[in-house]
């Protein structure tokens, strides 16, 4: 009988356990932005499937890693009118000492 209330004992400490751990998220801490980088390398990008452009000649802009409230989050691509002249130069995250920075997506001029 006390081998019976031991493991039942057990089971119910260790169902405890699990519950209050099954909870926890690790997410970057406050120094994992310093100086204006990230120290916690981008994801790898999302596979974005985008379908038929709504108009003709619209490009897409496609989705990126943006680092918001401590952690990486994805913004999804977009369908966007061209612009002549320019050319769209997505965003990226350069390695930058120790640390990752983001240089947004931009439009730029189209050298002649």
């Amino acid at each position: 009988m006390k081998s019976y209330r031991a493991l039942l004992l057990g089971l119910a400490a260790s169902a405890v356990v699990a519950a209050l751990l099954g909870g926890c998220v690790v997410v970057p801490g406050p120094d994992a932005y310093y100086g204006g980088s990230v120290l916690v390398a981008p994801p790898a990008p999302r596979v974005e499937y985008y379908g038929v452009a709504p108009y003709p000649g619209y490009i897409w802009l496609g989705g990126y890693w943006n680092w918001v409230g401590g952690r990486h989050e994805w913004v999804g691509g977009h369908w966007a009118a061209p612009r002549p002249g320019y050319r769209w130069e997505p965003h990226r995250w350069d390695r930058v000492g120790n640390g990752w920075r983001m240089r947004p997506g931009h439009w730029a001029r189209e050298r002649r």
